[in-house]
């Protein structure tokens, strides 16, 4: 039977905090590069696409630990569908907004897409013991190329990741690797103990981190415009 509702744990909205700060940070390289302030091709060199990559695997993997913590214990349906329904809207939020300025490459799988979608295909693993989830993880993060064909070069399942052909979008996060990290975090969830510790007092930098990532999805949708206005300000300026 469902428990109560955890309590929040400072610990991991700091990590979601540091993994936002990380996501500003790239994406305020990228903005540069698209006003010219920085040359053709800065954001997908190797050290930032790498850089990338860790920042979009350090929110799944959060993300698959979220939902072990939540829900490890039995399946609180309410609060899940509350919090999937948000990031489902937040979802097709970004994929009409990035169509209507950039329909050639719009987000259609991105992260928060891949976290909406990953958190509902773990609802069905949540009882599978911990070494069936890391053999999981590793099966799906190595088995793709395996896995591809042209079948999947079909709209509707390019969200798999099994398509031989790398879609046009800025984002793109499929169940092939993408559910790897996911699955990792939930491993991982049931290494930690049942009452985790939280401190007495926090720092400034502790509280900040922990507020941007209690609030992840509305500084994850603002972001962007933010820096793209200020940018152009300041381009506009000098």
């Amino acid at each position: 039977m469902p428990t109560a509702s955890p309590p929040r744990l400072l610990w991991l909205d700091m990590a979601r905090g540091v993994a936002l700060l990380a996501m500003v940070v790239y994406h305020f390289v990228f903005d540069l590069e698209l006003f010219g302030h920085l040359p053709r091709g800065t954001a997908i060199s190797p050290p930032w696409a790498a850089f990338a990559k860790g920042i979009a695997a350090s929110f799944l993997f959060l993300a698959g630990l979220s939902l072990w913590l939540a829900h490890g214990q039995g399946i609180r349906w309410r609060a899940f569908g509350h919090r999937f329904l948000k990031l489902a809207g937040a979802a097709g939020l970004i994929s009409l907004a990035t169509y209507l300025a950039m329909p050639q490459g719009f987000i259609f799988f991105g992260i928060l897409h891949a976290i909406a979608a990953f958190s509902l295909i773990g609802l069905a693993f949540l009882r599978l013991p911990m070494a069936g989830v890391l053999f999981l993880s590793a099966g799906v993060l190595t088995l793709g190329p395996s896995l591809s064909h042209p079948v999947f070069d079909h709209p509707a399942l390019l969200w798999t990741g099994l398509s031989p052909r790398i879609p046009a979008t800025m984002d793109f996060e499929p169940l092939f690797p993408w559910f790897a990290p996911f699955l990792a975090g939930m491993a991982a969830g049931r290494l930690l103990p049942a009452n985790w510790p939280t401190p007495r007092y926090a720092t400034g930098l502790q509280l900040a981190l922990g507020w941007a990532g209690r609030h992840s999805l509305v500084v994850y949708l603002l972001h962007q415009p933010v820096l793209i206005a200020l940018i152009w300000v300041v381009s506009r300026l000098n």
